[in-house]
């Protein structure tokens, strides 16, 4: 007989899972992070107007997913209704050294960020005497160090207080199944500790599943995923050039290898977020040579949070709804209402790219595409979805 194949394990994230997930701007003072928050919420992707609660309180806001395929929907379809996808943003107040010991706004500022999921570090790279750097100059690479050094700082006193907890439990001793499990929880912890003396973060270890139950509930900062922002003056941002960038990719490779970085230039997108309509903004960006940065952000936050998107759609009303890439149809059913998970039957499927291909439903049923699927189905990136479900109980 051959050898059976081996099972691939998959892995699972680090995070909470979840299809509502949340995402902070963080970095140092006087960095530009309110100012991109701003203009995040006041873009056209941030509209109150296109959007009905896109703005929640000064330092939250919901933000307009851009995407294609949704755009394309509803010029199809034409409904009464439309839902996109959206991201919620925090405006997270700026960290200075020494804040893992209180410094500054301290325990309140790091609090904040474990309530989110990831993180945009948005990293100061433009000269203005007016804006005056709370380290006395401009100099990246030192900000990025500090702000890597405090977040890992209070990880390791998170670390060791869940040690203390455990290894009290485990001085017990015994050989139960619990005690194993327990013995097995403190040995994952002791490497989460080990790994973050070492100065690196916890979201680059190679972690088994049974890790990463043990690290979620921890809620460590550097486990987040983050997505680095480098803020350019405008001149620089149009050329595309800085004398910080080849220093700032050098450190993000050696310390950060594979996050996401993005050249924006926050003052560029606060002034286009003055114009009142979108078709200015497309003008003023085809007379200068650049194009804002903000839809890319949105959906590179996105793709880091591992979240997707299937569709609903018809002539009463399109919705983007977002998930979890990897989500089976009963939890994809439950996003749009907690009873259809409960009681799903099956699902309707087909994917947006054979909607497009064919031109219309019709056409897309004609030739069979339309597919039949129960609980196993796992939801891929631009399905269209209708959910067959039962009453549900009183």
């Amino acid at each position: 007989m051959p050898p059976k194949k081996a099972v691939k394990e998959e892995k699972i994230l680090l995070g909470r899972p979840g299809n509502s997930l949340k995402s902070g701007i963080v970095g140092l003072a006087n960095v530009g992070k309110s100012t991109l928050f701003q203009a995040i919420t006041k873009c056209h992707l941030g509209n109150p107007a296109n959007f009905p609660y896109a703005t929640i309180d000064p330092e939250e806001a919901r933000v307009i997913v851009p995407d294609e395929r949704f755009d394309w929907l509803v010029d199809h379809y034409k409904p009464k209704s439309v839902v996109p996808a959206n991201l919620t943003v925090y405006d997270i107040a700026g960290l200075t050294r020494g804040a893992s010991t209180g410094a500054g706004l301290g325990n309140a500022f790091l609090s904040h960020i474990r309530a989110v999921d990831a993180i945009f570090q948005v990293v100061r790279c433009f000269d203005d005497a007016e804006i005056i750097h709370v380290e006395g100059d401009v100099d990246p690479i030192r900000d990025l160090e500090i702000i890597s050094d405090e977040l890992r700082i209070k990880d390791i006193e998170f670390t060791e207080k869940a040690h203390e907890a455990i290894v009290k439990q485990t001085r017990r001793g015994g050989q139960s199944l619990e005690m194993k499990k327990l013995k097995e929880e403190q040995a994952t912890i002791e490497r989460i500790l080990e790994m973050l003396k070492d100065g690196k973060d916890v979201r680059k270890g190679n972690w088994s599943p049974k890790e990463v139950e043990v690290i979620n509930p921890l809620f460590l900062l550097t486990a987040k995923p983050v997505v680095y922002l480098i803020n350019l003056s405008e001149k620089d941002y149009i050329r595309q050039k800085n004398k910080h960038l080849p220093k700032i990719a050098q450190w993000i490779k050696e310390n950060a290898p594979g996050d996401p970085i993005i050249p924006i230039s926050v003052c560029f997108e606060e002034r286009l977020s003055r114009f009142e309509t979108q078709a200015e903004v497309d003008e003023e960006c085809k007379t200068i040579g650049a194009k804002s940065g903000l839809p890319k952000v949105i959906v590179t936050m996105r793709k880091v949070l591992n979240l997707g998107s299937f569709f609903t759609t018809g002539t009463d009303e399109v919705r983007q709804w977002t998930l979890r890439n990897g989500t089976k149809a009963p939890q994809a059913a439950g996003v749009i209402h907690g009873d259809f998970e409960k009681t799903f039957i099956q699902v309707i499927v087909y994917n947006f790219n054979v909607l497009k291909e064919e031109g219309d439903e019709a056409t897309v049923k004609a030739k069979g595409k339309v597919l039949t699927k129960g609980k196993d189905y796992i939801v891929e990136d631009g399905d269209i979805l209708l959910i067959k479900a039962g009453a549900a109980k009183a």
